[in-house]
């Protein structure tokens, strides 16, 4: 099995940073897009960042200039870097892992999900 373990949620102040990570650990053999994603109140899920283990990134527009996905595929590990933070990014953000695992071709993994507060 894998899991998806996320860190770096918080509290800040519009235009301030955080920046999150993603730990995939388990069975793994290859992850070919980790992604990043939101949920407001209320809101549907959506996706805000992708990077492919290749090194091409997708960004939500919403978040483009702003926000920076990286990840190490050595470590499994994804960050994603948020600056110029705004009340609207206020949300739990989820990371998201599609991989080669030693049982599987293909597999979906969640984490558990981590709070972003934007407010002052």
């Amino acid at each position: 099995q894998v899991q998806l373990v996320e860190s770096g949620g918080g509290f800040v102040q519009p235009g301030g940073s955080l920046r999150l990570s993603c730990v995939a650990r388990g069975s793994i053999r290859s992850i070919y897009v980790m992604s990043w994603h939101r949920q407001a109140p209320g809101q549907e899920r959506e996706v805000i960042a992708t990077m492919t283990n290749g090194g091409s990134t997708h960004y939500r527009d919403s978040v483009k200039g702003r926000f920076i996905i990286s990840r190490d595929n050595a470590q499994n590990t994804a960050w994603l870097q948020m600056n110029e933070l705004r009340p609207k990014d206020t949300a739990v953000y989820f990371c998201n892992a599609q991989m080669a695992t030693h049982e599987e071709l293909w597999e979906e993994y969640w984490g558990q999900g981590t709070q972003v507060t934007v407010s002052s």
